[in-house]
């Protein structure tokens, strides 16, 4: 499970570092494969483990290719996946277009979401964190069927 988030630096290949509390869980269940691609609501990535992302593949595979939408959704989503593996130091390498796609310099958030990491450029993690706040401030979130109940 991952939680919370780290502020890491790309390098200038394209490597990121994993953080060390990670890694082992990822070597244990996946032997250090993860898949990356892109997000299709936010200017960030998702970075699954191999066994989560094979998961996420097959409600991906059992959309319709003749419906637009579901043809769309399946061509990002899997057109973006790339293979990623940590290396003897713990990093992977973020291909080209992914950066491009979450506009990612040197300064990024990788942020655990349980199941899966987001990596964020750090000035668009600044800015959807603002947004998010905003909207926890503005009594929108209570007003969602799903949060009524929640407790924290």
């Amino acid at each position: 499970m991952f939680r919370g988030a780290s502020s890491v630096n790309l390098d200038s290949k394209g490597r990121l570092a994993i953080p060390t509390r990670y890694r082992a869980e990822i070597l244990e269940k996946n032997n250090g494969q993860m898949v990356c691609t892109v997000d299709i609501r936010q200017p960030c990535l998702l970075l699954y483990p191999l066994d989560e992302w094979e998961i996420v593949e097959q409600k991906l595979l059992s959309l319709s290719n003749f419906d637009p939408v579901q043809r769309s959704l399946q061509r990002v989503m899997l057109g973006y996946a790339t293979e990623c593996e940590l290396d003897s130091v713990g990093r992977i390498l973020i291909s080209a277009p992914l950066r491009q796609h979450a506009k990612l310099e040197k300064s990024t958030m990788l942020v655990g979401q349980l199941n899966k990491f987001e990596i964020w450029s750090d000035v668009e993690w600044q800015a959807q964190i603002q947004q998010d706040m905003a909207l926890g401030a503005s009594g929108q979130l209570a007003q969602s069927p799903e949060l009524i109940t929640l407790s924290l």
